[in-house]
């Protein structure tokens, strides 16, 4: 018996990427860039952003997108920072995808808004997978999680460029190698950008907000 063959043409991801890139279209049209932060639970990603809107509230109009399974403490904090925010339940699902992000657009409006953060779900797996339709992603790794990550979860640290190297101020208490963790991460994604950043202290930010900056004014002229 004749085993049949089915020639599938179109990708599982093909419907997210064409949203997705409905998605990019539409924010460069208001001006607004948008920037996917992933890292796992713990790893600091609320603080850095913090700290990341404290340094450009000055000269930018930031919004930012909160995403989890439950609850909305994240979306809280930054409201209470002064900052435009809204939550979004993910219904059980690991990650954004562009189809969930187009939809909080619709209710979320961005078009006053210059830069647009989105806090995805906590985890270095299924957040990697799909194109959320933001402009750059930005992995968050800290020391205590280890230098061996790029190691064990490749496809988070070549999706992004830009990865921070957070909690650089509990080197005392952690071995991470900072030369193994960025040939390792190099020789994934040879173009990704590092920063090792302290978002308690402060250290590092600089660089951060540099690049921030410079991206920004690289796709939306600002």
């Amino acid at each position: 018996m004749a085993v049949k063959v089915i020639d599938v043409n179109v990708g599982i991801f093909d419907e997210n990427d064409r949203i997705a890139e409905e998605v990019r279209g539409k924010n460069r049209e208001n001006g607004t860039f948008m920037i996917n932060i992933m890292a796992s639970p713990g790893a600091g990603k609320t603080s850095t952003l913090l700290r990341t809107i404290d340094a450009l509230k000055g000269d930018f109009r930031i919004g930012v997108m909160e995403a989890d399974i439950e609850a909305s403490v994240d979306a809280e904090k930054m409201e209470a920072a002064g900052v435009r925010s809204i939550q979004v339940h993910t219904g059980g699902e690991c990650a954004m995808d562009a189809s969930m992000v187009q939809q909080t657009l619709q209710q979320f409006e961005t078009s006053d808004l210059d830069l647009l953060f989105m806090e995805n779900v906590g985890n270095l797996v299924c957040t990697a997978e799909q194109d959320t339709g933001a402009h750059v992603n930005v992995e968050i790794l800290s020391l205590p999680e280890g230098d061996d990550k790029p190691l064990k979860y490749p496809l988070m640290f070549r999706v992004c460029q830009c990865v921070l190297i957070n909690k650089i101020d509990t080197r005392s208490y952690f071995a991470f190698d900072d030369a193994a963790v960025t040939e390792r991460i190099h020789r994934l994604n040879p173009q990704a950008e590092i920063f090792f950043v302290s978002a308690k202290t402060g250290e590092g930010f600089d660089d951060w907000i540099r690049w921030i900056r410079e991206q920004a004014a690289k796709e939306m002229g600002k």
